[in-house]
């Protein structure tokens, strides 16, 4: 097998995790790195992403027209937000764009945004497909579970994440964390907001099952903090918001068929006594028969807060074979099927 040629587009959080995932993989060269700020072009990608002990001999550069030059397969696309011209071009040129990232600053993969990077694709013979844990490796699983149901009415899929050791007080003083206990109606716009990326997940479940919604729905909850809470980088007062619960629910009628629920709390300690799972992802099935599935991550000793991103930059990683062999297009889950780690390389690799 010939090995697949990659380039990692940014090194922020989550690039520079799936750029470790891409060296580390022996079916897979590192061929460039794309970085849009000054301080990081000319740096070697094994400084960039965190093994500075490692000389890649690949320099990281801002000239998206060198690295469409080295006629890469593949695009590991991870940048905070997507530049649109930059993605057409990419796919335009040949190579699969496999991204985290969702698009939504240029209004999300719909409408016009959606024909202008299926043509891109058309022109190209190359494939789009967007990832992570959610959307992305949780969803298919959800997905593949229904597989062992003879019939179906309910596919659920709920995260519940401690947010105290995600350091951005930007994020949560959007969120409404810290604020007066309560919902308004622009406290609930600010959290559509946020929560629309979310969407995509019950999209992406009803176009793999081939569910046609009548309507999507959006939910959003809000939990105040029972005493007064210091996280050392964000401070909530007693009575102001803590926790949220929101997501989305897609119907048939009036009949919720497919739901995705975000927990997120910076604290436990809630006036309105949540009971939150200390499982991160929970899918449920009511069938024939009905399923219970929970997941629950445990970091290795050596983890910091943002190795967490890890769980978001593999599941791209590790589908980056699949997508090459995949039809030219915007694809989904069926297009992809159940990616899967290369363990059986590993262990050749290692003994």
């Amino acid at each position: 097998m010939d090995k697949l040629r990659v380039i990692q587009w940014t090194t922020g959080k989550v690039g520079k995790l799936s750029m470790r995932g891409v060296l580390d993989d022996p079916r897979m060269d590192l061929v460039g790195v794309y970085a849009w700020s000054k301080d990081k072009t000319g740096k070697d990608a094994g400084e960039l992403c965190g093994r500075p002990d490692t000389n890649t001999g690949v320099k990281a550069t801002s000239d998206i027209d060198e690295l469409i030059a080295l006629k890469a397969d593949t695009v590991l696309y991870t940048p905070f937000e997507a530049d649109l011209d930059q993605a057409i071009k990419l796919l335009e040129s040949g190579m699969d764009v496999v991204s985290t990232n969702l698009f939504l600053n240029v209004g999300g993969i719909v409408g016009e945004v959606k024909d202008k990077l299926e043509a891109a694709c058309q022109k190209g013979g190359s494939s789009l497909y967007i990832t992570g844990i959610s959307p992305g490796w949780i969803n298919s699983l959800a997905t593949a579970l229904t597989a062992a149901c003879r019939d179906v009415e309910y596919i659920g899929t709920t995260e519940s994440a401690d947010c105290s050791v995600y350091e951005s007080v930007e994020t949560w003083s959007f969120l409404g964390m810290g604020e007066p206990g309560g919902m308004t109606d622009e406290l609930k716009q600010r959290c559509y907001d946020w929560m629309i990326l979310f969407r995509d997940v019950v999209v992406r479940i009803g176009d793999a099952l081939e569910l046609e919604f009548d309507d999507i729905e959006f939910f959003c909850d809000y939990a105040t903090a029972a005493e007064d809470i210091d996280l050392g980088w964000f401070k909530m007062d007693k009575g102001t918001n803590a926790a949220l619960n929101a997501g989305w629910y897609g119907k048939v009628g009036d009949k919720i068929v497919v739901e995705m629920r975000l927990i997120w709390y910076l604290t436990k300690k809630l006036a309105e006594g949540w009971k939150i799972d200390d499982d991160q992802h929970r899918v449920e099935i009511r069938g024939d028969p009905n399923m219970d599935v929970r997941f629950r991550y445990i970091p290795p000793p050596h983890w910091q807060n943002h190795d967490w991103d890890t769980t978001t930059a593999m599941p791209a990683v590790n589908a980056l074979f699949q997508i090459k062999q995949a039809r030219p297009g915007i694809l989904g889950l069926i297009d992809v099927g159940l990616p899967h780690a290369p363990v059986g390389v590993w262990m050749k690799d290692r003994s």
